[in-house]
């Protein structure tokens, strides 16, 4: 069956469900705009102000407190820059906070997600910028679109370790 010949209740039915789980691969913050990440074992996400110790503008309104990039794109970035193995692009490349694998992050657009004892939601996609051309090099900004990843912030306060799972809370209702 086409997906668009799915009755409308069961297509919402499969967007709500998502029976994968992530796994956080990598954790960094950028204390500076410009500066140095620094890679991390454990950070401590705060309600409406991001990671502990990255330059995020803290509040309620700042909807990009937190940017997650799924760890399987980061080959396809490299792919499509052409890079060797050993020069792979990183998420500390594109200066996400965090990667994750085993889970399509956009499959999160408008949910709500537990990350380690954080709960976090997303707020849009994470769009590259012109500096990553500058910085990474001829294509990177084409590369990167698309496999850029995802924006959160917090919803509720706690400690993110590196391995830890990322699980979808449920929806409250199906609109």
């Amino acid at each position: 069956m086409r997906p668009d010949a799915y009755p409308a209740s069961a297509l919402q039915a499969l967007i709500a469900a998502v029976p994968q789980c992530g796994q956080v691969r990598w954790l960094g913050v950028r204390p500076e705009s410009r500066g140095e990440m620094l890679i991390l074992d454990a950070v401590e996400a705060r309600r409406e102000a991001g990671l502990t110790g990255d330059h995020a503008r803290p509040g309620p309104r700042n909807a990009r407190q937190v940017t997650l990039i799924q760890w399987e794109h980061l080959a396809v970035i490299s792919a499509l820059l052409g890079r060797e193995p050993e020069h792979a692009i990183t998420p500390e490349d594109l200066r996400r906070n965090i990667a994750i694998s085993g889970i399509n992050l956009f499959s999160l657009k408008g949910r709500r997600f537990r990350v380690g004892q954080a709960i976090l939601e997303t707020t849009g996609w994470c769009q590259p910028c012109a500096k990553l051309e500058h910085r990474l090099g001829l294509g990177t900004f084409q590369a990167v679109r698309g496999h850029g990843g995802i924006t959160a912030r917090v919803i509720h306060t706690g400690i993110i370790r590196l391995g830890d799972s990322l699980e979808v809370e449920p929806l409250e209702h199906l609109e």
